[in-house]
C-alpha cells in the first residue's frame, strides 16, 4: 500500500498538520499517564481502521512502557482483565466518542469517566478522543500506510 498523498507537500495542509501537531502535544501537559493516552488513541486507530495510527500508538505505547499483554488485548478489552475500572471507562468513551452515529456517548460512560477523572481529565479525554478520530480520518482518506514509524519521529514537527 502507498500513501495517495503526502499532506506534508501540501502547503496548506501542512501548515494545518503541524498546528494539529502542536495542539495534540498541549496533551503532553494532562496528569493522564502516557500509556492510557496512547492506548485510547490505538483502540481509535483500530476502530477506524488507520494502519499507521495503530502503527504510531503501539510503538509510542511500548516506548511509554506498555506490556505487550495489555496492548494485544486492547481490541478485546471488554473481554478481558487487564485494564483498571478507570481505563475501562476511558475506553469505553473513546469508542462512544469514535463511534457517535450510533447512539453517541452513553450517560452510563459519562458517569464512569466522571466518577475515575477529574474535571481537567475529562477535558483532557475529550479532547484526545476528538484529535485521534482527525488524525485516523486524514490519514485513511490518504491512505497512509502503517509500518515505518519510528517511536519520536515526530518530535519538533511543530516547529
Amino acid at each position: 500500500m502507498e500513501a495517495r498523498f503526502n499532506l506534508f507537500d501540501s502547503p496548506t495542509a501542512a501548515k494545518v498538520a503541524k498546528r494539529f501537531y502542536t495542539t495534540a502535544s498541549a496533551l503532553e501537559g494532562s496528569t493522564l499517564p502516557k500509556t492510557l493516552r496512547e492506548l485510547l488513541e490505538l483502540r481509535v486507530g483500530q476502530i477506524n481502521g488507520c494502519g499507521f495510527c495503530v502503527d504510531v500508538h503501539t510503538k509510542e505505547a511500548v516506548a511509554a512502557g506498555e506490556t505487550a499483554l495489555r496492548l494485544n488485548l486492547v481490541a478485546a478489552w471488554r473481554h478481558s482483565t487487564v485494564f483498571t475500572e478507570a481505563e475501562r471507562a476511558a475506553l469505553a468513551l473513546a469508542e462512544e466518542g469514535t463511534r457517535l452515529g450510533d447512539h453517541g456517548v452513553s450517560d452510563e460512560t459519562w458517569a464512569a469517566v466522571r466518577k475515575h477523572y477529574d474535571d481537567d481529565e475529562v477535558g483532557a479525554l475529550v479532547c484526545l478522543v476528538a484529535l485521534i478520530n482527525a488524525a485516523t480520518r486524514m490519514n485513511v482518506i490518504v491512505h497512509n500506510p502503517g509500518g515505518s514509524y519510528e517511536p519520536g519521529m515526530f518530535t519538533g514537527t511543530s516547529s
